[in-house]
C-alpha cells in the first residue's frame, strides 16, 4: 500500500445522523479515526473535510473542492491532492474497513485499469471505498460540470477491476444512530 495515497471524504452533513458521524464513538474510536487506522500504511493521507473541523494526526486536511455536491467531489478533491498514482477512497461512515480490504484491491489492480472497485456479497458496487487513479480527475470534473453527483459513475467501464464477494463487514455503513448498535 505503500504507492497508494488515502483519502477520506468527511465533509458531508450527517443529516441522517442527526449530528457529526465522523465523531461518532464505536469501540472507544471515533469512525475516523476507524477509517483512518485501515488506511494508516499509506505515506500521502488527506482529509476531505472543512478545514479545522477534525484533528487527525499524520493527515493533511483538504477543503471539498465543491462543497454540498456530495462523494463525487470528495474524489475530485482527493485526486487533486493526491501525486500522481492510485487513491483509496473511503466515506468516514464504513468503520469495517481494514489493510486487508485496501490490500486485496490493491493486488486486483491491473494495468490498464483506471478504478478498482469490490463487490458486496451480493455483488453490488460499493464506490465508496474504492481505488481511483489520478488519470481519472479530468473525467470526474466533467461529470461533475455536467450536473451529476453519483459516485458510482467514476468508475469508467472497460477500466474498472471488480473484486467480487468481499466480506460484508467491510461495507456496513453508519447512517443513523442505530447503525451503531448493528
Amino acid at each position: 500500500m505503500t504507492d497508494l495515497t488515502a483519502a477520506i471524504t468527511a465533509g458531508g452533513q450527517s443529516s441522517r445522523y442527526g449530528s457529526d458521524k465522523a465523531l461518532a464513538v464505536l469501540g472507544g474510536r471515533t469512525l475516523l479515526e476507524h477509517v483512518a487506522g485501515s488506511l494508516e500504511a499509506c505515506p500521502v493521507r488527506v482529509l476531505i473535510a472543512p478545514a479545522g473541523k477534525y484533528a487527525l494526526p499524520g493527515w493533511t486536511t483538504v477543503p471539498d473542492t465543491r462543497p454540498g455536491q456530495g462523494p463525487l467531489a470528495g474524489l475530485e478533491a482527493a485526486l487533486t491532492a493526491a501525486p500522481p498514482s492510485w487513491v483509496a477512497f473511503a466515506g468516514v461512515d464504513t468503520p469495517g474497513l481494514t489493510p486487508v480490504y485496501w490490500q486485496a484491491l490493491a493486488a486486483a489492480r491491473t494495468p490498464d485499469a483506471l478504478a478498482v472497485v469490490a463487490l458486496d456479497s451480493e455483488d453490488r458496487p460499493q464506490p465508496l471505498a474504492a481505488l481511483y487513479h489520478t488519470h481519472l480527475l479530468p473525467q470526474i470534473s466533467a461529470l461533475l460540470d455536467a450536473g451529476e453527483r453519483r459516485l458510482r459513475t467514476a468508475a469508467p467501464p472497460g477500466q474498472t477491476v471488480f473484486v467480487p464477494s468481499l466480506d460484508a463487514a467491510y461495507f456496513r455503513n453508519v447512517n443513523r444512530v442505530g447503525d451503531l448498535d448493528a
